[in-house]
């Protein structure tokens, strides 16, 4: 029997093919866990279909989902903190488009709605640490502000390793040139699947990558 593997999947942004593709490559055994770094929804085409998957992939595995700050304002939008046009500027019509053509973000069924509000807004291993931004280096994860954890970039001059010793998996800042970032002791896996780039996988034990395009 293999040993168990964790993988984290970088922003996803409604590319439901490419993750079909990825996980179709990874095939996740039960023993697994994958650490989705948030922003389901947005930009790309089937936000539905990448929240449906997600919600089968629960059956094959340790499924651990993080939040996006895409995600939050969506929440926040159905919650009535947050104007509809907040998404709509981001994307957000891709997302009503893949509920239903010309609706509203109300069109979401509950289900997927209440997916989004289980997500995580971090995630931590003996070995690692994930959230969808980024983090302070001084601060454990539960300590660290929401919004560091998910609207701040990845940029220069690029953080510190984490007091923990940890190495950091994020998202959130996409590479144009759709590599990842890997600075050693933290590593960006959004690799612009929504812009043109691919969607990235990566086994966090050895480092290896799983990419797919949404198209072709």
């Amino acid at each position: 029997m293999s040993s168990a593997r964790t993988f984290a999947i970088g922003d996803i942004h409604g590319c439901a093919q490419a993750l079909a593709k990825v996980l179709q490559q990874i095939d996740p055994q039960p023993a697994d866990t994958i650490i989705t770094l948030g922003d389901y929804v947005n930009r790309g085409p089937d936000t539905r279909g990448v929240i449906e998957q997600l919600l089968a992939l629960r059956e094959r595995c340790h499924l651990v989902t993080l939040l996006g700050n895409h995600d939050e304002v969506l929440l926040d939008i159905l919650d009535g903190r947050a104007e509809a046009s907040r998404l709509m500027r981001a994307g957000g019509q891709q997302t009503i488009d893949s509920y239903r053509p010309g609706g509203s973000f109300a069109d979401i069924p509950s289900e997927h709605v209440a997916f989004l509000r289980a997500c995580r807004m971090y995630f931590e291993t003996e070995t690692h640490l994930f959230a969808h931004g980024c983090y302070d280096p001084i601060r454990l994860l539960a300590e660290t502000a929401a919004t560091t954890l998910l609207w701040q970039r990845l940029v220069p001059p690029y953080p510190a390793p984490h007091c923990s010793g940890k190495r950091v998996i994020v998202g959130h800042t996409a590479q144009r040139d759709y590599q990842v970032l890997d600075l050693g002791h933290v590593v960006c896996i959004d690799t612009g699947c929504c812009y043109g780039g691919v969607l990235t996988a990566i086994d966090v034990a050895t480092n290896e990558l799983t990419q797919a395009r949404q198209e072709g």
